[in-house]
């Protein structure tokens, strides 16, 4: 049976609109997260979580260490970091996070084979400092925000020496002359942003500077008027939108839909969302960018930059990273010490 030249028009824009807009095919999990009515749920494909859960393969925990009675720095040269563990502990770190960051590189991917105490491989300075940065995160961080499962070098790294997400400095398509020749951030759909038209950098001034991200006016105009531009509000959104695309969330989880800002009303993850984001902003700030001088080009942004961390560098698109694997609990003397700078 033939289709009359209309119909199958018809049925050609149908099949392609779901194609053009990106919908996916039931069936479709939920979960209710506030009243009936208010559109609280948190929508998930069940495939696409399947897969994910697939792709998470947690190493097994290195044996327990019988401890020796040295500290590392008594038996190990220029140990700065971790010179307080017995020599036992030091060493089950150091195979650990080789199997975290470097399986297949070994232990020469930090260290000079011929002299494993000196800083020549710049890996190795990096690490101290990334070393640094995991205790601080399970110390000032982990009631905040990490807790209960905490980080290891795993949570970012996964088997890689370089974090599947991470960001520079983007500077944007460049265009033919004239006022044009830029963007200014602005218009350019990027997965970034959950390929909207909203700007395509919005890390630099939000996660890698201390910017504005409130900028919704709390009453009504003209006494509510907010101060921000629409640039700046435009950035908070594409923030938004990495949230939720890095995290596999949508707004309802951190924010309630009676009511976008009010604090009182939304859910306790916005509490922790809120945290989360002052901390990569501090991990920024205060352990990536002052290592642009260590780090080779070939690891840098275009522009010159470190590459950096956002929410996606742990999450990797879920709301608990790992689905919540708590590695840190072999690991609590090595990377929960309280010393941490």
């Amino acid at each position: 049976m033939k289709l009359a030249l209309p119909v199958a028009v018809g049925l050609g824009v149908l099949l392609a609109i779901p194609m053009m807009l990106q919908w996916e095919r039931p069936p479709m999990d939920s979960t209710q997260q506030g009243y009936r009515g208010t559109g609280m749920v948190e929508v998930d494909n069940p495939r696409t979580v399947a897969k994910q859960m697939a792709a998470v393969v947690i190493p097994e925990a290195q044996e327990p260490a019988e401890k020796y009675g040295d500290k590392a720095s008594d038996v190990y040269e220029n140990v700065q970091v971790l010179g307080d563990l017995d020599q036992a502990e030091f060493d089950r770190l150091m195979l650990a996070i080789t199997e975290w960051v470097s399986p297949e590189q070994g232990c020469n991917y930090c260290h000079n084979p011929e002299n494993l105490a000196e800083d020549s491989v710049y890996t190795k300075v990096v690490t101290r400092r990334m070393l640094q940065m995991t205790k601080t995160i399970n110390n000032q961080w982990g009631e905040v925000h990490a807790q209960p499962t905490g980080v290891t070098c795993y949570t970012c790294h996964r088997g890689q020496p370089v974090p599947q997400n991470v960001w520079s400095i983007n500077p944007g398509p460049r265009q033919a002359g004239g006022m044009a020749a830029s963007r200014m951030g602005q218009n350019l759909a990027s997965p970034q942003v959950g390929l909207t038209s909203l700007p395509y950098d919005p890390f630099t001034d939000l996660l890698g500077k201390d910017g504005n991200i409130r900028v919704n006016a709390t009453s009504a105009l003209p006494q509510g008027t907010s101060d921000a531009s629409i640039q700046a509000t435009e950035k908070t959104y594409g923030l938004m939108m990495h949230m939720s695309q890095s995290l596999g969330v949508n707004c309802t989880f951190c924010h309630n839909t009676r009511q976008f800002t009010d604090w009182s009303q939304s859910p306790e993850a916005r509490v922790k969302a809120w945290h989360g984001i002052k901390m990569v902003n501090k991990i920024n700030q205060t352990y990536m960018d002052p290592l642009a001088s260590v780090f080779p080009d070939n690891r840098k942004g275009p522009q010159g930059d470190v590459l950096k961390v956002n929410c996606a560098t742990c999450h990797v698109g879920v709301n608990k990273p790992l689905y919540g694997a708590n590695m840190l609990k072999d690991y609590v003397t090595e990377l929960n010490a309280a010393k941490s700078q």
